[in-house]
């Protein structure tokens, strides 16, 4: 359905009343709603994998199982970034209950879970009051006391997501060169052999947080499944419908620009700081990006691989664009698999490449194409009667 209907044609059905005016725009939104699914629900397995093998290291420490457990949290966040680009409408990741927060917030001061090697800016001796060294103040960790932990008092105060789950398996990056964070297994080895004190509660705080991912996770499973009293019935819903199809131009427009090509690259760029990259402490910056772009593009081409190789396809937004301008549409598609394009082009580790005048200036086109790519998102939305600020995040 790859020509829905022309501009002059979708005016007119418009103009009927109640039953039928949503038929041009409902396969588009039921695509979203489907591929919306699918990538949270492949986002769930593999955590529950993480969760699974995170068990295994903390039962039996080594330095073959910390290296598992690595290794299934860079996989993990390879299903995780691409739904990235489900936010920045207030849909069930980022509504005011919304467990985004809890999910991917950073960056986070790490001094507020664990002891810490030197300050963030890696100058001087920073200990902190944190949560796994206060059994005092913290008699028993659980995904509770976590979640109810985060973000309280600072932005920066994160206790809960990946990024704390990340620093827990790699540590502190406190390298000057390449190189992530390299926490001893033996953090969570208990007696003499043990390192840094507090080693079970350290083990523990490191299962809860992960158990929790899966809880967010299984929660947005269920809302953008079919069929049920969800936010996958209030969003596909016929009075609903035509406000959708702006919601998903405000995900991936704002996720575009304001987010990835600002936040989540510029900064770092601008300020030439690790601290300020994504995923600092495992150095996965480069993958968390390329993500992001792929998520975008899924859902701008209304196209999605899940992780067993079903593909999940159908009218997508990219068809109600082309109806209205089919060379702005062209132009579109060209740009959002160029930034995918470039953004896989980034050498790692992000924190080396954007001290290097080479990776600055090959970081720097990323970010101009993902900043094109939010401008033509907002000018077809423009186009199509809806209202989208790309700066906006």
């Amino acid at each position: 359905m790859k020509n829905l209907f022309s501009v002059a044609a979708m005016l007119i059905v418009l103009m009927i009343s109640g039953c039928s005016n949503d038929q041009p725009l409902r396969p588009v939104v039921e695509t979203y709603a489907d591929i919306a699914l699918a990538n949270y629900e492949d986002a769930l397995i593999d955590a529950e994998n993480l969760n699974e093998v995170v068990n295994t290291f903390v039962e039996n420490p080594s330095p073959a199982t910390l290296d598992s457990a690595k290794k299934a949290w860079l996989n993990a966040r390879e299903t995780y970034g691409q739904s990235e680009a489900f936010r920045f409408y207030g849909g069930p990741i980022d509504d005011e209950n919304g467990p985004e927060g809890q999910l991917n917030a950073w960056p986070l001061d790490e001094s507020y879970i664990d002891y810490v090697e030197a300050s963030p800016n890696g100058e001087g001796e920073s200990v902190g009051t944190n949560i796994i060294n206060s059994p005092d103040e913290f008699p028993e960790i659980t995904k509770e006391l976590i979640a109810s932990l985060n973000e309280q008092g600072s932005e920066t105060n994160v206790s809960s997501g990946y990024h704390a789950v990340e620093f827990l398996l790699w540590g502190q990056d406190v390298s000057e060169g390449p190189g992530g964070g390299e926490r001893p297994y033996t953090d969570y080895v208990t007696g003499p052999e043990g390192t840094h004190d507090h080693q079970e509660r350290r083990a523990t705080y490191l299962t809860e947080v992960t158990e929790l991912i899966t809880d967010d996770l299984q929660m947005l499973v269920n809302e953008w499944e079919k069929g049920q009293d969800n936010y996958r019935a209030f969003f596909t819903s016929e009075e609903q419908i035509e406000t959708s199809i702006g919601r998903i131009l405000n995900g991936i427009g704002k996720l575009s620009k304001g987010e990835l090509a600002g936040e989540r690259m510029f900064v770092s760029w601008d300020l030439r700081s690790k601290e300020d990259e994504h995923s600092c402490f495992s150095d996965n910056t480069h993958r968390d990006i390329v993500t992001n772009a792929i998520g975008i593009r899924n859902v701008l081409l209304g196209e999605y691989e899940r992780i067993d190789g079903t593909v999940i396809s159908g009218p997508s937004v990219l068809d109600v664009i082309e109806d209205a301008n089919p060379e702005l549409a062209e132009e579109l598609k060209e740009t959002v698999n160029q930034s995918v394009r470039l953004t896989q082009q980034i050498e790692p580790p992000f924190d080396q490449q954007i001290l290097s005048q080479e990776g600055r200036q090959q970081i720097m086109e990323a970010i101009n194409s993902l900043r094109r790519q939010g401008d033509l998102i907002a000018e077809a939305a423009a186009i199509l009667g809806y209202n989208v600020d790309p700066d906006a995040i």
